[in-house]
């Protein structure tokens, strides 16, 4: 699949998983509300789109990890124009391996601080503390994912790419991986 393809699709996606993320919160039943969330099956299912939405990000993530600086851009700008495609698809890879932490690392790039960076900073100690307690050297991982990574600060808290070289050389600290400056 080329850009073109993939824009379209993402775009068709997000148009399907919109309702679901427009959904209201109930402000008068926040507890419920939050059990039925718990409860409720993830968007992409509930949608009926879960098989095609994995494939797609599965083709962006290859034309970020493979593409120059353009197509890294144009797979950054969809992520960022197709927010409830962006919260709701997910790969199912864990990060327990090199391959799966480079995948779920590449998707995190492009993403490009999902909108907030602590929660991504949040999702990337996780991922590190998975990797490292099952064995994985992430820093090699690290520096090839921070090499592909946008340097712009969206957010004032670092760019991606400075985010990724900073929890280099942090093995055998779980405490400090992607954590830093919080």
């Amino acid at each position: 699949m080329d850009l073109v393809d993939l824009s379209s699709r993402v775009a068709a996606l997000d148009a399907a998983l919109q309702p679901i993320a427009r959904r209201p919160v109930p402000l008068d039943d926040l507890a419920g509300w939050a059990e039925r969330m718990r409860a409720a099956p993830p968007a992409t299912e509930e949608a009926g789109v879960a098989g095609e939405a994995v494939a797609v990000l599965r083709a962006l993530i290859q034309v970020y990890a493979d593409g120059g600086d353009a197509e890294r851009a144009a797979v950054r700008e969809l992520f960022d124009r197709y927010r409830a495609f962006r919260r709701a698809v997910h790969l199912p890879e864990r990060a327990d391996t090199a391959a799966g932490l480079r995948a779920r690392l590449l998707h995190l790039s492009a993403r490009d601080h999902d909108g907030d960076t602590r929660d991504e900073l949040l999702r990337l100690r996780d991922m590190l503390a998975e990797a490292e307690a099952a064995g994985v050297d992430a820093d090699p991982v690290l520096a090839e994912v921070a090499a592909l990574s946008s340097d712009v600060d969206r957010y004032g808290m670092g760019s991606i790419r400075t985010i990724l070289i900073r929890c280099m050389g942090t093995s055998g600290d779980p405490g400090r991986h992607g954590r830093p400056d919080i």
